[in-house]
């Protein structure tokens, strides 16, 4: 009988548990159907819905913001990736070259650099924002996201007349860095319409 009664006096114990831990996996059910469905609506309308959709569908965001911080977040990963690319190419580049693809290199290594620094003091900004001066950080955000993309795109076009196998290798990874950077502005731009502003045009 000793085991019965202990049972017993478990029971109301063994009961929270299981209730506690069925409303736990509810919750983070519910949080993550929330988060898909932030993740889609707001993707479908980007500028490459599908790689957006691809990056961003494992982010638990649950808000526009949350949003916004993690398509920077991609976009500043990338494009860190291709300066630290580009630098070890510059490294390796030898003077018998062709000058206009030295040139076009170190270009771009100063402009990609430049890049990962405005990405960086955008997420840093999103981090911080301040009903006070949200719109005037949202108009910061903007517009190093929107030079960072210019970057990126000047330094595709300084291949221009570039031939080889650089030219395909650096124009594929900048382009891939140039639309999660185009999908991130887009974020920013729906961010700030979330706030009663015109959204801009990416």
């Amino acid at each position: 009988m000793p085991s019965t009664l202990l049972l017993l006096l478990r029971l109301p114990f063994l009961l929270l548990t299981f209730s506690h831990s069925t409303a736990a996996r509810k919750t983070s059910h519910n949080a993550t159907t929330s988060s898909s469905h932030l993740v889609r609506t707001s993707c479908q309308h980007a500028s490459y819905p599908s790689l957006c959709l691809h990056t961003l569908s494992t982010s638990p965001a649950q808000t526009p913001r949350d949003l916004a911080q993690a398509a920077v977040s991609v976009s500043l990963s990338r494009t860190r990736k291709v300066s630290a690319f580009l630098s070890q190419l510059s490294r390796s580049t030898s003077s018998s070259s062709p000058k206009r693809q030295r040139v076009s290199i170190s270009d771009c290594v100063e402009q990609v650099s430049d890049s990962v620094d405005e990405l960086s003091r955008t997420l840093e900004e999103l981090h911080h924002l301040h009903e006070e001066t949200f719109r005037w950080q949202m108009s910061d955000a903007q517009t190093w996201v929107s030079a960072a993309l210019t970057n990126e795109d000047t330094c595709l076009d300084g291949f221009q007349d570039v031939d080889g196998k650089v030219k395909a290798d650096v124009k594929r990874k900048i382009t891939d860095a140039a639309r999660v950077t185009s999908n991130a502005l887009y974020m920013i731009n729906r961010l700030d319409e979330s706030r009663g502003r015109p959204r801009s045009k990416p």
